[in-house]
Parts: structure tokens; C-alpha cells; sequence
């Protein structure tokens, strides 16, 4: 079994530390429990597991889906939001407010009460550091979602101040103010390492990439740029980050401890451990292991973005005329017909199979794409299946369908192939690391920063890191296609980037609302799958950049006031 130190010790924090004493945590006393360092850790694992639920990070890789990279259905694949219906009532609003203030609680509530022990120094300073980070995160997110904030900090004691938590709304200004604040704290007192039992412990280089991650949303490329140099240069510590040779690993629990892993959530599955998070359940199919729901899926839009091998664009036209623009040659190239499991008209697959592996690797890594094989779970075994665009295929027949009976691509990326030799016993617990930081993101993120910053000839050597690592050629390599010559252009290749690197990690959709782009690529559009069926109108509307302040919430407490822009 994997991490069993970092996990076992959240598990036994579940029971030491999950109810506290403030409410909702009323069941131990602080005068009991806050009193060593094994408590004080217990404690802080404690606010780590928050990092699991699905209104906090556990749902991640759904945001996707509010981008043009991915699409879904029903809330947790955040239905409600792509269709523009979602009001300040909708569950998927009210929780990820009420979540995210519970962790912001629980981190609260852990750094007021090491603040007085009397332990070791710097690990006293650790442990207050590990949970600023975590608050820090957790801000972050919610003023993304939800944008100007009420601050609560350590100072909040909920057996005395529960009647009153009545803060005004700060300003997106201070809230990144709090935010860098705690990350200072973190950057300062964090360790570079901890012994190898600890491992998936916060550390001085995920405060750093956390740090130039809030820099660069707010657009402060300079502090962006000395954060991530920082840690992809080595300046001051041996951080030990490198990108991982097989970027498909790192999504598998292969890649669980991977030196490319800068912050990631620890996930265990098996029996007797229901501490992972809910990938198998909502992005694996009916062939995944525990027969589940795709309510996440990738776009048509997404998988036509790989280039081709060589970095050219890719166009379908260009293996079937008239594909782009005919359903009919779509629906002849792609389609074919079963009878009871048995097929009676097949396309070209052959032929389909070589346009997807002259394709960018990642492509075939992330997706899994029509005819293409995959190993899953049928009648409690592992089976081989096969990915068939056709009416009336079912798992039982050893093939892959969409729950909804769309034709869409489908996630390969964080799916579980079998029963990862027991690993996994619950489809909500996937046992795969989910990475919040990773270093390819922050290669990327430097790359922008310093293309904002006029520093053409950098940006292009950190981005080709990232398209070196799946073999794919550089920028200004040769071919008149991977020529690059202006900020503009490269800022076009960095998106480009970014969908294709970090799709399934649910960054898209963050990133689209940075860069003004959310609209352009949203408002109306419809969502087509592979063989061009309408799937999904976009509801999308100006008002929508800002998620409404949950009503609930401003009915107790109308400082709140006033409600985001149109809601």
C-alpha cells in the first residue's frame, strides 16, 4: 500500500481531530487535545482532508468543463452552470461557499490553537504554516469563484463569535492581500523537504509556486517570475522538481510520488481506506471499475486541438473532405453498427487509428478516442474494451459507452484501468494523486510571465520543456508552423498549451476568466460530439464571470451586500 504514513496519520486525524471544539467540531476539548506535537499534526491533517471534499477540491477536474476543453451534466459535473440556469440558490453555488469556509474554519481553528503550545519552535511554525497555506488556497478559490470576500482568520473563535460572524465583503484587493500574507508566512517557515513518511506534506516550494501562481493572476509578472524561478532554477534551495518522463504516469499511481508533483492531494483507496476522490465516479464510464456516470467528459473542441506530430495543426479535412462542415461524412467516417454485441458495419478503423497516433502523445493519454482499447471492470473482473460509436453498445459486450449516449470523447487521464490490482474498492475513492501544483503548470505560468514581460526568447525555452517532454517539437524548431515572432503570438501558443497540458485538471476554466476569453468561447456556442449531434447549448452571460454570493448566506448576514454585479 502507498503513502501510508501521510494518510494512515489523516485517518487517525479524522477521528482525533474532525470534531473539534468549536461547532461543528464539538466532540473533543481543546484542553485535551491540542497539547503535543503528534496532536499538533493531527490536527493540521485534519484540515488537509477538507482538501477532499467535492464542493472544495474534490470536484477540480469539473471545471473543465465550464471551458471550451470539456462539458457535463447534472451537478457535479456542473450542469447548471454550462446551461446558465445556476441561481444563488443552486446547490452547486451554496456549497462550495459553505465548504470553503469549513476548511477556512478548520485551518483557523488549528492555527489559533498551536499558536500557544508549547513544542518545538520550528515545528510550531510549520504547522502554522502548512495551514495558512491551505487557508491561503482555499481563499484563492473562493475569490475566483465568488470574487470580493469576507476575511475570517485565526482571531475567530467559533464557541464565542458563532452568533456573529458578520464581516462585510472585503475587497478582491485585500482578500489577495490576506492571501500573500499567509503565503509569506509559508515561504518563510516551510521546509524544502520532510523524511520520507511525511511525504504529500506542504512544502517551502508549493508555497512559492502557490505564491507566483496569486502573482500572476494578478498580473504582477515580476513577483510571478522570481517565485517560479525560484523553484525551477534552484536559487536558494534544491527543491528537486523535473518533469517526469512519461507524462501519462503521472496520472496513474505510478506518478504518485513523481519529483514533477509539487502540491498534490493524497488519495487512498482499498479496503478499509475511503480516503480518495471521486475520478472513477465521474469520469470513468460504465466499463470503469464500480460501472459509473462520464457526468465529465472532454470536448470535441479539446481532441481537435492536438496537433499533429510534426506541431502542425491538425484538420480533419485533410483525411476525409468536407469532414469540418458534413455530419454525413462525420457519421460515415466514424460510425458504426452492432447487433447484440456483434458488429455489422465498420468504419475505416484502421485508418482512424493512424490519424490519432500521428497525433500529439498527449491526445492518446488524456482521451480515450473512438476504436482505441481500454482496460475496465465487467461482472467483477478486468475485461478488455473497446471505445465503438455505435446505438446499443453496452459494457457487457466488452465496449465503452456514454452514459447519456453521446457520442464524446472520453477521459483516459485519472481513470483507473481494472481494479488497479486492489487499490481501488470504492468508485468515489479513486487511490490517484490529484495535483494541485505541478511543475509543467508552473514552466507554463513562467513562460506567460515572462512573455508579458517582453522576454520572447524565455518563454519560448520553458514552454518547449513542456512539448519536449511528450516529444513534440519547439517553438521556432524549423518548420515555418512553429515559427514564433511576437508576444501576441506566443500568448496564443501559451493557451494552446495549457489546454492540451492540463486538461482534466480543471485550470481551464481560471485561466479563460484571466484572460478574458470566457465569453469569446462560452456565450451560445453549442457543444457538438465527435460525429456532429448537437450536445449542449452554453447559457453563458456576462453575469456569469462572477458566481452570485450564495442567498443563505445574505439572508443571515447582510453585510454581505451587495450581491455580485446582475445576479
Amino acid at each position: 500500500m502507498k503513502k501510508i504514513s501521510l494518510l494512515i496519520a489523516g485517518c487517525i486525524a479524522l477521528s482525533s481531530c474532525y470534531k473539534l471544539d468549536t461547532t461543528p467540531y464539538s466532540q473533543v476539548s481543546a484542553d485535551t487535545f491540542w497539547q503535543n506535537e503528534d496532536q499538533a499534526l493531527a490536527g493540521i491533517l485534519g484540515c488537509y482532508n477538507d482538501l477532499k471534499k467535492e464542493p472544495t477540491f474534490g470536484l477540480q477536474f469539473s471545471y473543465d468543463g465550464l471551458s471550451d476543453i470539456g462539458l457535463g451534466y447534472d451537478p457535479p459535473g456542473l450542469g447548471e452552470v454550462i446551461s446558465g440556469t445556476f441561481t444563488d440558490r443552486s446547490s452547486i453555488v451554496v456549497d462550495r461557499w459553505q465548504a470553503g469556509y469549513d476548511l477556512i474554519q478548520r485551518c483557523n481553528h488549528a492555527i489559533a490553537h498551536i499558536q500557544p503550545m508549547t513544542i518545538d519552535k520550528a515545528k510550531q511554525e510549520g504547522f502554522i504554516a502548512e495551514a495558512k497555506f491551505l487557508r491561503a488556497l482555499m481563499y484563492f478559490q473562493l475569490t475566483n469563484l465568488y470574487g470580493a470576500l469576507p476575511i475570517y482568520d485565526e482571531t475567530v473563535d467559533l464557541n464565542r463569535d458563532f452568533s456573529s460572524l458578520k464581516n462585510s465583503r472585503s475587497s478582491v484587493e485585500d482578500v489577495k492581500k490576506f492571501i500573500l500574507a499567509d503565503l509569506n508566512y509559508a515561504v518563510d517557515k516551510l521546509p524544502v523537504t520532510y523524511e520520507a513518511k511525511h511525504y504529500g506534506r506542504i512544502t517551502k516550494g508549493a508555497a512559492y509556486a502557490l505564491r507566483g501562481k496569486v502573482a500572476l493572476y494578478n498580473k504582477d509578472w515580476t513577483s510571478a517570475i522570481r517565485d517560479f524561478e525560484e523553484i525551477v532554477y534552484n536559487k536558494t534551495n534544491n527543491y528537486g522538481y523535473s518533469l517526469s518522463a512519461n507524462y501519462a504516469t503521472l496520472f496513474t499511481m505510478e506518478g504518485d510520488q513523481a519529483p514533477e508533483m509539487i502540491f498534490a492531494i493524497q488519495n487512498m483507496g482499498g479496503t478499509g481506506f475511503p480516503y480518495g476522490m471521486p475520478m472513477a465516479w465521474y469520469m470513468g464510464t460504465r466499463a470503469t471499475f464500480g460501472s459509473d456516470w462520464n457526468n465529465c467528459m472532454p470536448s470535441t473542441r479539446l481532441a481537435d486541438r492536438y496537433e499533429n506530430r510534426d506541431g502542425s495543426p491538425f484538420n480533419w479535412n485533410d483525411h476525409f473532405p468536407n469532414y469540418n462542415t458534413d455530419n454525413a461524412v462525420k457519421k460515415q467516417a466514424m460510425e458504426s453498427t452492432q447487433s447484440g454485441g456483434v458488429l455489422t458495419k465498420v468504419p475505416d478503423t484502421a485508418k482512424l487509428r493512424q490519424i490519432y497516433a500521428n497525433r500529439d502523445p498527449r491526445l492518446n493519454q488524456t482521451l480515450i478516442v473512438p476504436y482505441s482499447h481500454y482496460l475496465g471492470w465487467n461482472a467483477n473482473k478486468e475485461r478488455d474494451m473497446q471505445f465503438i460509436l455505435a446505438t446499443g453498445v453496452n459494457e457487457n459486450f466488452g465496449q465503452i459507452r456514454n452514459n447519456r449516449g453521446w457520442y464524446t470523447y472520453l477521459w483516459r487521464k485519472f481513470v483507473p484501468e481494472g481494479n488497479l490490482k486492489g487499490a481501488i474498492t470504492d468508485r468515489t475513492h479513486t487511490p490517484i494523486n490529484f495535483p494541485i501544483l505541478r511543475l509543467g503548470d508552473v514552466l507554463l505560468m513562467l513562460s506567460e510571465a515572462y512573455n508579458e514581460t517582453n522576454q520572447l526568447d524565455k518563454a519560448i525555452t520553458e514552454l518547449n520543456k513542456v512539448r519536449a517532454r511528450s516529444k513534440m517539437p519547439g517553438l521556432n524548431s524549423g518548420s515555418s508552423f512553429l515559427v514564433v515572432n511576437s508576444k501576441a503570438e506566443m500568448s496564443k501558443r501559451i493557451q494552446q498549451e495549457r489546454a492540451v497540458e492540463l486538461a482534466g485538471e480543471g485550470w481551464r476554466y481560471f485561466d479563460l476568466k484571466r484572460w478574458n476569453l470566457l465569453e469569446e468561447v462560452s456565450k451560445g456556442f453549442i457543444e457538438k460530439g465527435i460525429t456532429g449531434d448537437n450536445l449542449v447549448t452554453r447559457g453563458y452571460q456576462p453575469r456569469h464571470k462572477l458566481w452570485p454570493v450564495p442567498g443563505q448566506e445574505i439572508e443571515m448576514n447582510a453585510a454581505l451586500l451587495p450581491q455580485n454585479q446582475d445576479w
